[in-house]
């Protein structure tokens, strides 16, 4: 029974944001994680690496324990071990930790655990307490419930470049720098995406006037992803919901008012 009820506190310490001690860990992690981001920066610079490199790999290693102390404690309060592993930030919560390790063997893939920013999506859990908007989770879940309006977006997007690509490439040929098909849809998204290079460009009249044409499309088109996401994050605003993360499978997605996991029935 202790040991149950100390996996319950470490987790709603680790889990959860709606206590004093669980906002004070997400703060300290949100600084051990940027700590060790700038640690990584500073020692890239040739000159700084050469004056406290040694110091700043064991400030490195340090920190890479901490955070693999972290991970097994996560692993150790959840119900569900697996699951949290194999989860979007269980991923991110190992490949911030293996680098260092990998970088015995291998030289140079240290510098990968820059990839701890990522973890730094947590810290939005801790801004919500402070009346912020939930921007992470209102993204997350209106890019799931959008995904199919984008994938069909996408699919029409592809189609454009890979037509226009290879007229262009009728068109021009590649004297004119168009060698291959290609090149040639890599220049037409260059430009549908109103990037322009300018590594690439049409000679001919029917060429400038094909680019014409697809530029005005580029700007026709550049807001439709936007819409959709923000069409979708409206919606998903009106729904307010916690920081809880059920111990059992990891679920946090629960309304203000939840007693029990909407997903697996724990209590929460």
């Amino acid at each position: 029974m202790a040991g149950r009820d100390f996996r319950k506190r470490m987790h709603d310490i680790i889990f959860e944001a709606d206590t004093p001690k669980g906002k004070a860990f997400d703060i300290l992690l949100f600084v051990t994680i940027v700590l060790s981001v700038i640690v990584v920066l500073l020692d890239s610079v040739s000159s700084i690496h050469e004056k406290y490199g040694a110091w700043l790999e064991t400030i490195e290693w340090v920190l890479t324990i901490l955070f693999t102390v972290e991970y097994m404690l996560r692993i150790y309060t959840v119900n569900s071990p697996v699951k949290y592993i194999f989860s979007f930030y269980g991923i991110i919560d190992f490949l911030a930790i293996i680098p260092t390790y990998i970088g015995l063997f291998i030289a140079g893939t240290h510098y990968l655990v820059v990839v701890r920013i990522l973890r730094l999506l947590r810290i939005f859990r801790v801004l919500k307490l402070m009346r912020f908007v939930g921007a992470a989770n209102s993204l997350k879940l209106a890019l799931n419930s959008s995904r199919a309006k984008i994938i069909v977006f996408l699919e029409v997007i592809i189609t454009i470049v890979v037509i226009i690509g290879s007229v262009m490439y009728l068109i021009e040929g590649p004297e004119n720098g168009f060698a291959n098909i290609p090149v040639s849809i890599y220049w037409a998204i260059v430009t549908i995406t109103t990037v322009g290079y300018g590594d690439i460009a049409p000679q001919t009249i029917a060429g400038q006037t094909l680019a014409s044409l697809l530029m005005i499309i580029g700007y026709s088109i550049i807001a439709v992803p936007t819409g959709i996401i923000t069409t979708e994050i409206a919606f998903r605003s009106k729904r307010r919901t916690n920081t809880q993360v059920c111990q059992n499978c990891n679920f946090s997605e629960h309304d203000d008012d939840a007693v029990y996991c909407k997903k697996c029935g724990e209590k929460l």
